[in-house]
């Protein structure tokens, strides 16, 4: 199984191309870091950089996504999303390999 992101998140990741003027081989890179108050912390960023040997390529929606393979294991299954409403808005996480998450969702044990 892979990382997916869902047809709301790849608009917005669109969107944000489009304002921010990036070249059109520019991907959106998932991954994690060590830190966050439950271990992990996602990470978004956009990227021109891609090695087939420590990563893997996915496209959803007209959105390139580029995964470590060494954070595919933490990541494995999740699908982001994009959350637009009153209380709060941005990118959400449902990572079914989590043991634990924070509050604010940003983070995860696994």
């Amino acid at each position: 199984m892979a990382v997916v992101i869902t047809e709301k998140a790849a608009d917005e990741v669109k969107r944000i191309l489009d304002d921010q003027k990036h070249e059109s081989d520019t991907k959106l890179r998932i991954g994690i870091a060590a830190g966050g108050c439950s271990g992990f912390s996602y990470s978004l960023t956009l990227t021109q950089d891609f090695d087939e040997e420590k990563d893997t390529k996915y496209d959803y929606h007209g959105v390139q996504v580029v995964v470590d393979k060494k954070h595919a294991l933490y990541l494995d299954g999740t699908t982001v999303d994009f959350y637009d409403g009153i209380d709060r808005r941005g990118f959400a996480f449902n990572n079914p390999n989590a043991t634990r998450s924070c509050g604010c969702g940003q983070s995860f044990q696994a």
